[in-house]
């Protein structure tokens, strides 16, 4: 009877050191990163119902994804590419870190397009450095680096776009990354085809050709196979030392050149659509299908519950005619105007979250977030509790989110600061604008005009009813958290050529109505 008993209790000793080694071991953290993608390119119904843009795509392991992890229906990020990616890395809003527009290939090449009022604001050109006194940029330590630091593998694969040429940010692999698989200083791929060798012809390659694939050069891969390939080659390594990785996929899908992805185009221009938006939406099936990829690998390898997805885009979908199809502005309704605008179609991501044994399977999250929230985010999942940097972090973590999707958390205000001119011609919430969400309140600033629109998203999603009018005392006060912020900040401001002045704070101006 005693050797029976002592048997049972070395049995449940032996289940719970195992139990305590499991809950011990840091889990794997994956973010599957897309580039321009809207928050209605998918069929996952992100505004609580499948509406009519998400009938028109076919995202079946976004779907899968989100019946496991929870889903965010207020996830934010930048108007444009490199402000969002240098908040990710650094925990900084944009109006901080400085870097407001996307950078140059070529340092020292300011992007803004320009203009006759204002002579460009002193941003960051140069993006960020991890190193103090670089020129132009924001010195800040990545949180890539503090996880390897931690005992984490660094993966980058994809789109990196956080730096110049020349620059110690144009190469992950000075950002904290082990692993660099076509990272550069490009924000878009100059051709996804393999026939093309992704931009690497002899006498037709440029800057944004796509590094480090030699290997698929004519072998019929698109580009997002290639690195979805990659990845999976790259992750094989940690897994079978047993180290936790963190894998940074940045896909250069769905970002121009508007490619046919060949696998799925044909099905979408026998569906009706017209050949941009059959281009477009097989761009957005390819990039599903690695998400899918991606997924099995980790079943296969039985890594898959005790790895963190997130799933993210970088700033809202584009929706300029051309290269876009259909009228102007209207790929991403219900949100208002895409990619550069402040508005919601610009700045509202898809975002979906899988933590196994942590998140609730299946769960909705409506509280808002913001792209800098990824910084203390990625670092609480990983256990890393103590680390030093060299900058002031704004984003505040959302694992409580992820404990408990229907818990309200304290309110708070989300700034977007965009004093750059992005294209030759203003549009609906582009170029000069700065922005303020509180609760469901939200503040537009036009710097040209002045003039201040006020938007209730919890009856008004697609910003139609500006309020402002019947609404003054909400305008007075958005407008001074907007400037209190800005000026703490030391935001850049465009400059006016007829004064040398730059353009006022919002609070320095008398509401104008138009």
């Amino acid at each position: 009877m005693k050797n029976h008993i002592s048997a049972i209790i070395l049995g449940l000793m032996t289940i719970t050191g195992t139990a305590q080694a499991q809950q011990k071991q840091a889990p794997n953290i994956i973010l599957f990163l897309v580039d321009d993608m809207g928050w209605m390119d998918n069929s996952v119904p992100f505004s609580g119902a499948k509406l009519t843009l998400n009938q028109r795509y076919h995202t079946p392991n976004m779907e899968r994804l989100a019946a496991q992890g929870v889903l965010f229906s207020n996830a934010y990020a930048t108007p444009v590419c490199t402000p969002s990616r240098i908040s990710l890395l650094t925990g900084m809003n944009a109006a901080h870190h400085g870097v407001t527009n996307w950078t140059n290939p070529s340092k020292n090449k300011n992007t803004d397009a320009e203009d006759s009022t204002f002579s460009p604001a002193p941003w960051n050109i140069n993006g960020l450095s991890p190193r103090e006194g670089d020129s132009a940029t924001v010195y800040a330590t990545p949180y890539p680096q503090l996880l390897r630091d931690a005992g984490y593998y660094t993966i980058h694969v994809g789109k990196a776009h956080w730096g110049p040429m020349g620059m110690p940010g144009a190469n992950p692999l000075n950002l904290g990354f082990q692993v660099n698989i076509s990272g550069h200083a490009a924000g878009h791929p100059q051709s996804y085809l393999s026939e093309e060798h992704y931009g690497n012809l002899p006498g037709k390659n440029s800057a944004q050709s796509v590094p480090d694939l030699e290997e698929y050069y004519d072998s019929g891969d698109f580009l997002t196979e290639a690195l979805t390939k990659e990845a999976i080659k790259a992750m094989a390594n940690p897994i079978a030392r047993k180290q936790p990785f963190y894998l940074n996929l940045a896909h250069y899908a769905v970002h121009t050149p508007i490619t046919a992805d060949p696998r799925f185009f044909q099905k979408y221009k026998d569906a009706g659509l017209n050949t941009a938006e059959a281009k477009y939406a097989s761009l957005i099936e390819g990039m599903d299908k690695s998400l899918g990829d991606i997924m099995d690998y980790l079943e296969r390898q039985h890594v898959a519950g005790n790895t963190i997805i997130i799933f993210m885009s970088d700033n809202g979908g584009l929706s300029l005619n051309p290269p876009r199809g259909g009228a102007a502005h209207s790929q991403n309704l219900p949100l208002k105007a895409g990619k550069g605008s402040v508005h919601e179609g610009g700045i509202r991501e898809p975002m979906l979250v899988k933590w196994p044994s942590v998140a609730k399977a299946g769960a909705v999250c409506h509280q808002p977030l913001i792209i800098e929230d990824f910084f203390p985010a990625i670092l609480e999942m990983a256990g890393v509790k103590k680390y030093t940097t060299v900058q002031q972090v704004d984003g505040k973590s959302f694992v409580p989110m992820l404990r408990n999707p229907s818990q309200v958390l304290p309110e708070r205000s989300f700034i977007w600061h965009y004093p750059d001119k992005w294209i030759p011609k203003d549009g609906p919430g582009i170029n000069y604008r700065s922005a303020i969400r509180r609760g469901n309140w939200k503040l537009i600033y036009n710097m040209r005009t002045g003039v201040k629109e006020l938007y209730d998203l919890s009856t008004d999603i697609g910003e139609v009813n500006n309020v402002a009018p019947q609404q003054p005392e909400k305008v007075k006060e958005l407008s001074q958290l907007l400037s209190n912020q800005l000026r703490a900040w030391k935001a850049p401001m465009p400059v006016i050529k007829a004064t040398g002045k730059a353009v006022p704070m919002p609070d320095e101006l008398i509401q104008v109505y138009r």
